[in-house]
């Protein structure tokens, strides 16, 4: 499999006379739920259920949030970490800032070694409708 890319016309917003454009773009193939993927993590192993499955998947989704808003980063091995990132306004001086000039935050998802070498090998395809 690989993954399908759309290709996109874009205007250069920094350059209002340079001609646009075009850019690939990743496009979803499908998508996979959390139960789904507890059925697929079942089946490869003879000693849980997707019902176990679930219940850690769930669990491990509680924990991070958890952990996430206490402004932990949350390793997860092979797998990868995640951790907040944050964006706000400048103040003129540190003594001037206050939290009220943060205005967003994100979840940040580092990969770990195996999602890294996928990301190296992965092929593309150019979609097809």
């Amino acid at each position: 499999m690989a993954v399908k890319y759309n290709i996109v016309e874009r205007k250069n917003l920094l350059d209002k006379e340079a001609k646009p454009k075009f850019y690939a773009s990743a496009k979803a193939d499908g998508e996979i739920s959390f139960r789904a993927l507890a059925k697929e993590i079942a089946t490869g192993s003879s000693t849980v259920s997707d019902t176990d499955v679930l219940a850690v998947l769930n669990d491990l989704t509680k924990v991070l949030v958890k952990h996430l808003s206490e402004g932990r980063i949350v390793r997860l091995g092979d797998f990868g970490s995640f951790r907040i990132t944050i964006s706000s306004e400048g103040a003129e001086s540190s003594e001037k800032f206050n939290p009220a000039l943060i205005k967003s935050n994100k979840i940040q998802f580092t990969p770990g070694v195996d999602l890294k070498e996928m990301q190296r090998v992965i092929k593309y395809e150019k979609y097809k409708k």
